[in-house]
């Protein structure tokens, strides 16, 4: 069973309040108790003193000095003359115990008997009974005793003061401990309570919750306290930090499997498109074989193989291209670069396949300059280009325009083609991807054209975008930052 520390402190409080009155109050009566004694021994003592003196002095006025005749006649003067100075009740006892003043029956209690006893002996002695204390002390002269005087003392007076002593401690003591235990219990109080609550604060993060409060105090408990919340927020931030790690291994992760299918996907696509102009060229061969007298044979089959050997060339070259830029982080040699003259000139060496196709090209060229490598965005174009020529229709028309807004150099390509199904617009980047497999491999397309230019494009700060795919054709986007934008890789 578990106390709470709330009632262990009052408890021990209340203990330790209530002994620590207990005790004060007893010394303090005690040495109430033992200071009354003294003083009324020190009274009894110097009045047993003139006593003695007062002796010497009565039998030097005496013409018979002999201090056995003085007491046994003029005892009973004496002793009345010394009630008279000393003020207390005097009982006067000669050297053989007997009764000569007050007492004179002689009859006394065995108490006063037995000390009288213990006084002939040139010994003081006292008795207390109930509320009296009787001091008998000896008598003498020049060192012999000649007789005993007692004296009586009343100690109801001093009894009444030790009493109302005692009480008075009872009450101030009940209000100290009262009073006490009431500041104390509050104090303590929120002692205990800020100790409750750093427990409670660490069984929350015993828990998983780490949302503590700071404690407004300004000691060890308060120290302990910010130690504590500082705890708790490394610990959250070191999950934290956790989870994060955890997130980005498990990106990785799917990135590494994503990479590991495209890579799957990239070998086959790649093995499926080499192997068809090598099937064809392995065909002609057999049939140059089976037969070397047939010219036109011949001829047909060495314009196949040239055809064939020449998209298997550019299939190599785009493919070690790629792989190039996703493998290594090439530095671009990025100038001040004519848009408009760029594109005049790409459009000059594809002048004769725009030609061969029936093709009509449509320009709208505005002068504008961007910040990008010369090649690379030859390349980008040629490729984009060269898909709208191959994947036109017939007598169809190519439209290209440039212009430079909102910092950036914008050019559009759009072509009265085939189109792109919306429900692949979303692979239309990827290595090796072609609409139409059958176009593709009639127009020598492997589907590396776009794969490439999104990559050039992006390297150098750019972006491609497809704006528009529906029967009337497609329409490509290019950007890159214009000169003197501020924009740079």
């Amino acid at each position: 069973m578990r106390i709470s520390i709330k009632l262990k402190t009052s408890v021990f409080l209340a203990a330790l309040l209530l002994l620590t009155v207990v005790v004060i109050s007893l010394l303090v009566l005690r040495g109430i108790q033992n200071n009354q004694r003294t003083q009324v021994e020190q009274l009894l003592a110097q009045q047993a003193s003139m006593a003695n003196t007062y002796l010497l002095q009565s039998l030097t006025a005496e013409s018979n000095k002999v201090p056995e005749t003085f007491i046994a006649s003029k005892g009973a003067d004496f002793g009345k003359k010394l009630e008279d100075i000393s003020g207390l009740t005097v009982e006067l006892y000669d050297a053989d115990g007997k009764a000569i003043y007050k007492n004179k029956s002689g009859v006394v209690s065995e108490g006063i008997g037995q000390t009288l006893a213990y006084a002939l002996k040139q010994k003081t002695a006292y008795l207390i009974e109930d509320d009296s204390l009787y001091y008998l002390t000896p008598l003498k002269v020049a060192n012999e005793q000649v007789g005993v005087v007692q004296f009586y003392y009343d100690l109801a007076a001093n009894d009444a003061f030790y009493h109302e002593i005692r009480q008075l401690f009872v009450y101030i003591g009940a209000g100290t401990f009262l009073l006490s235990f009431i500041l104390a219990y509050f104090y303590f109080n929120a002692l205990s309570g800020s100790i409750i609550k750093l427990n409670r604060t660490v069984n929350r993060i015993r828990e998983g919750s780490y949302e503590t409060a700071g404690m407004k105090r300004r000691d060890e408990i308060g120290e302990l306290g910010e130690g504590i919340r500082m705890m708790s927020e490394r610990i959250r931030q070191t999950i934290r930090d956790k989870d994060d790690e955890r997130e980005k291994l498990k990106l990785a992760v799917d990135k590494l499997s994503k990479l590991d299918q495209q890579q799957k996907e990239f070998i086959g696509n790649v093995t499926h498109e080499f192997k068809t102009p090598l099937t064809s060229i392995k065909a002609y061969l057999d049939l140059m074989d089976m037969y070397p007298d047939d010219e036109a044979l011949l001829e047909t089959a060495k314009t196949n193989i040239a055809g064939d050997t020449q998209r298997l060339y550019e299939m190599v070259e785009k493919v070690l291209r790629l792989s190039a830029l996703e493998k290594y982080d090439f530095e671009f040699s990025k100038e001040k670069v004519d848009v408009r003259q760029t594109i005049e000139s790409v459009l000059g060496s594809l002048q004769g396949k725009i030609d061969k196709f029936g093709l009509r090209l449509e320009t709208n060229l505005a002068q504008a300059s961007a910040d990008a490598d010369r090649d690379s965005l030859t390349i980008v174009l040629m490729n984009l280009l060269d898909n709208a020529i191959k994947y036109n229709k017939p007598k169809g028309s190519i439209r290209v325009s440039c212009a430079e807004r909102d910092g950036q150099v914008v050019i559009e390509i759009a072509d009265t083609g085939i189109g792109i199904p919306q429900a692949v617009v979303h692979k239309i980047f990827e290595p090796f991807y072609t609409v139409d497999k059958n176009r593709s491999r009639e127009n020598g397309g492997a589907g590396l054209g776009l794969a490439l230019a999104k990559k050039y494009a992006e390297m150098q700060g750019g972006s491609i975008a497809l704006l528009r795919s529906d029967a009337e054709g497609t329409t490509f986007s290019v950007a890159y930052p214009a000169w003197g934008s501020g924009e740079s890789l």
